[in-house]
Order: C-alpha cells, then sequence, then structure tokens
C-alpha cells in the first residue's frame, strides 16, 4: 500500500489537484491525515484506482464555463482569469465559456439567459464557476434546481466566501439602487439612471466606506 500526496495522486487520476482537493472535502475520494505537526492529506493507491473505475463508469462529462464581472471599469481581465481557472482544474475539459458584464442582481443577462438555453437544449453536463456569486448574487438555488431539472450539475470551485470584494459588490448594490430609483421617478434612460448611479456613490461612500454627510 503507497500513501501518495495531493499532486501525485491527482496526477495519477489524471486531473488537478484543486479537483481532487475538492472531491475529497466533498467525500467523494477516501482520504487520511498524516502527521502531526502540520497534517496533510494522503490517498491509498487502491481508493485511487477504485475511484478512477467510477469516473470512468460515469456518463460522458461535457464542460462548460460561466465566468462573470460586474462591469466595474478595469475588471475586463478578471473575465480571463474566472476562465483560465476553470478549465485549469476542469475534469475533461472546457468546451464553452459563458460570459457576462453585469451585475449579479441582474435577471437578463445575455450570457447566462444563452447558458439555460443550451443546457435546455442538452448541449452541456456541468457548469462550472469560480465562486457561487459569479452565477448570481442572490437566487444561485434556484438556478441551480432549474439546471438539475435539465441534467446539468453545477460545480464552484471555490465553495466558501465570493469573489469581487467590496467595490464590485457595492457596485451590483447600486446599480439595484439605481433601477429601482428609476421606476420609481420615471427615469428611463440608460445615461440617467448612471448619473443617479454616481450621484448616489459620491453622496453615501467617503474615504474608508464612511458617509460623508457624518451618518446623520
Amino acid at each position: 500500500m503507497a500513501l501518495l500526496r495531493l499532486s501525485p495522486a491527482a496526477k495519477r487520476l489524471g486531473v488537478h489537484p484543486m479537483t481532487l482537493r475538492r472531491w475529497a472535502i466533498e467525500g467523494r475520494v477516501p482520504f487520511r491525515m498524516v502527521g502531526d505537526q502540520r497534517p496533510e492529506r494522503r490517498f491509498d493507491e487502491r481508493d485511487l484506482d477504485a475511484f478512477a473505475g467510477v469516473l470512468s463508469s460515469e456518463r460522458n462529462r461535457v464542460e462548460v464555463a460561466y465566468v462573470r464581472v460586474s462591469g466595474v471599469s478595469g475588471q475586463e481581465s478578471s473575465l480571463t482569469a474566472q476562465a483560465e481557472e476553470l478549465a485549469r482544474t476542469s475534469v475533461s475539459g472546457i468546451v464553452g465559456v459563458y460570459s457576462d458584464k453585469a451585475s449579479g442582481l441582474r435577471e437578463n443577462r445575455p450570457g447566462l439567459t444563452k447558458l439555460l438555453k443550451d443546457a435546455a437544449a442538452g448541449k452541456f453536463t456541468v457548469v462550472r464557476v469560480t465562486h457561487e456569486d459569479r452565477l448570481a448574487r442572490f437566487g444561485v438555488g434556484w438556478i441551480t434546481m432549474l439546471l438539475a431539472d435539465r441534467g446539468v450539475t453545477v460545480e464552484v470551485v471555490h465553495a466558501k466566501g465570493g469573489a469581487g470584494g467590496v467595490e464590485e459588490l457595492l457596485a451590483d448594490f447600486m446599480s439595484l439602487v439605481a433601477t429601482f430609483a428609476g421606476r420609481m421617478y420615471g427615469i428611463r434612460s440608460k445615461q440617467a439612471r448612471q448619473r443617479l448611479l454616481e450621484t448616489a456613490s459620491a453622496n453615501t461612500i467617503g474615504d474608508g466606506g464612511t458617509r460623508r454627510d457624518g451618518g446623520r
């Protein structure tokens, strides 16, 4: 019996180490912790070979990636970084990438709409995202259920935490505020809503995230 570290074990299965780590956390692959000071995962070769047989018996995986940024200036490179990470950690390779530059609060995203239509057409079996909030800020459960009903599984590379940081979250929130304000006051043009968003952001957020009016 040989116990392998994460990287050699992943190589034996032909997957990325991050993928094997996720499978271990999900309980799909047996492992044991070795070491007292800094315990590390070790994988039994026999368990890996048995799991390899399970993988080969699963239906053919057809993986696609969904990447998104909130449209904040300077985030274009994040789309590429997300796509590269999803391709690097995929099991069978990414056959298509769906992308959006839009708030995660928006429902009418072109990339997500096309993804859902293609899922209904049976064009893939797995949708991969780097973080759950890339798929949506809220309602991820509903999207996941809809995809599952079409035989599609959602896989999240980083199960904990979100992406984008405070700036992107603020942009999403302000976009929502501007949308509701626009509906309330009849502001229909895109330019007018953008001016409202910029004004609201400038008046509510100061240095360090504090209110400029002193909180009054």
